[in-house]
């Protein structure tokens, strides 16, 4: 029950705490946390598209590579097939 209390205690002296010496004001907080999640949106976007990207031409190579060493394969068993 102490460390309940204690728990409520440090929580309310560091809300206050953080209120007395908050370098801006509430509205400038919330301006700059807005400004900030475009910011990060707009660059998520972007490393989304850029990921999807990668992966598309990744797996294009992977198929080009998969069908190549498959008609190697088929010819070579072709070839040591005895006729």
């Amino acid at each position: 029950m102490k460390f309940f209390w204690g728990l409520l205690v440090g929580l309310a002296l560091g809300i206050a705490a953080g209120l007395l010496l908050a370098p801006q004001s509430g509205e400038a907080t919330l301006s700059q946390l807005g400004e900030q999640s475009v910011l990060l949106r707009d660059r998520t976007t972007g490393l989304g598209q850029q990921l999807r990207a990668r992966t598309t031409e990744a797996l294009a190579q992977g198929r080009e590579l998969y069908d190549r060493t498959k008609e190697e394969l088929t010819e070579q068993y072709a070839k040591s097939k005895p006729s």
